[in-house]
């Protein structure tokens, strides 16, 4: 018998239900491990010159010296035959012996060099086939050890961008909890206003990072691909949450727990302040970056409205001290482990997947929280929301303007 109740042919309960599976997959490994072994017969080799393609992922200076990583983002093995510093040729090392690094690999380049802070340069790497691929340093600063100084400023940084003003932003809390239905609405509207900046901004900022990095990896796809495996696996524990409690009731439906939606914002809004920590910590170890008090006000500013994001469906709901202290973590707190990883490890093809994930998880959150806009008639736009919700862009576009990387 079947999970149908109808009865199964005893020739198909010959074999296993393992082996029906894997049997196919272990032929289809076969054939491609066969194919490879053979070097593709049929295809012939290919003609022509070959095809280079180097991406410098990272620029390092240090003192008399620059060094570079670089990533073979094409089918071809590259060969580096010399390098040229604004027209001069310079002496270089590698961690490769012959200075080839094969398709996806990477080579560490190191220039013996005596730069001069505050001066541009312009790097010119010549391969062996004669091909050649261009940078420049436009400010020439020298790069922070990864101390625990470092750390440690980069944790403040994060601390003063991400928890300290999404923890301010949640104090409109009691505020919240006293006006009428009617403007709970509209502020839930303007949440989704602020997300859906949010989520633009997240999108256009990994397209961007992306476009300069290495296409070999998925370059502007793996945004789309971050976006949407946050999103499913957002709207998966949102579900899975909602059939344990509806569990737990004996099979009723449950209502929405409004912490809900509350800790889904607080997810979305700190994987978003993950790419801000990355973008802050990789132009601070790039020297691009001035670390003064007009950077840190203009996030600080710009992040406090996500904490009244974050408050906004808690109107009606209790919530103790600790638990609030948690949200503001979540959403908070990954702006210094961002910083942490733009400053130390940079590598444009996570960031780019990381900043889509933040962007898929804002979007679920704006899906979850919809219907709580909802008037008595079910309309979502209606003038109060949609007043609601321009005014969350406006502010964002406008606390936006204050913050300049």
């Amino acid at each position: 018998m079947n999970d149908t109740g109808a009865s199964v042919p005893a020739s198909r309960r010959r074999y296993p239900l393992w082996l029906t599976g894997a049997g196919p997959l272990a032929l289809i490994v076969v054939a491609i491990t066969a194919f490879g072994l053979l070097d593709g017969p049929g295809l012939g080799d290919r003609t022509g010159p070959p095809v280079e393609d180097l991406v410098i992922e990272r620029t390092t200076l240090r003192p008399g010296e620059i060094e570079l990583s670089l990533r073979n983002d094409g089918p071809d093995a590259v060969r580096i035959s010399q390098v040229s510093i604004n027209d001069g040729f310079v002496p270089f090392e590698s961690d490769s012996p012959d200075g080839e690094v094969g398709r996806l690999g990477n080579l560490e380049l190191a220039m013996t060099y005596p730069w001069i802070e505050g001066e541009a340069y312009n790097l010119l790497i010549l391969t062996s086939t004669g091909g050649s691929f261009e940078d420049q340093i436009e400010i020439a600063v020298e790069t922070p050890e990864a101390d625990a100084s470092f750390f440690g400023l980069m944790a403040l940084l994060g601390i003063y961008v991400g928890v300290i003003p999404i923890s301010l932003g949640m104090l409109w809390l009691p505020m919240v909890r006293r006006i009428s239905t009617r403007w709970i609405r509209s502020l839930m509207a303007f949440t989704l206003g602020l997300l859906a900046f949010l989520a633009v901004e997240a999108i256009l900022d990994g397209l961007e990072i992306a476009a300069d990095g290495p296409k070999v990896f998925g370059g502007s796809s793996l945004v789309y691909l971050g976006a949407i495996t946050a999103f499913l696996a957002l709207s998966g524990l949102e579900t899975g949450l909602r059939d344990r409690r509806a569990k737990l009731k004996g099979g009723a439906a449950a209502a929405v727990n409004p912490l809900t939606p509350a800790t889904l914002i607080a997810v979305g809004i700190g994987l978003h302040n993950l790419g801000e920590g990355l973008a802050i910590g990789a132009a601070y170890s790039a020297g691009a970056l001035a670390l003064g008090a007009f950077l840190v006000v203009g996030f600080a500013i710009h992040n406090t409205t996500e904490g009244l994001a974050i408050v906004a469906p808690l109107a009606a709901a209790p919530a103790s001290g600790r638990r609030l202290a948690s949200l503001g973590l979540v959403a908070g707190l990954p702006a210094v482990l961002g910083a942490w990883i733009g400053a130390a490890a940079f590598n444009t093809s996570i960031v780019a997947f990381l900043l889509g994930a933040g962007a898929g998880a804002i979007l679920q959150v704006i899906v979850q929280i919809a219907p709580a806009v909802r008037d008595d008639s079910g309309r979502i736009l209606y003038p109060l929301s949609v007043g609601g919700a321009l005014v969350g862009l406006a502010m964002l576009w406008g606390t936006g303007l204050l913050v300049s990387v």
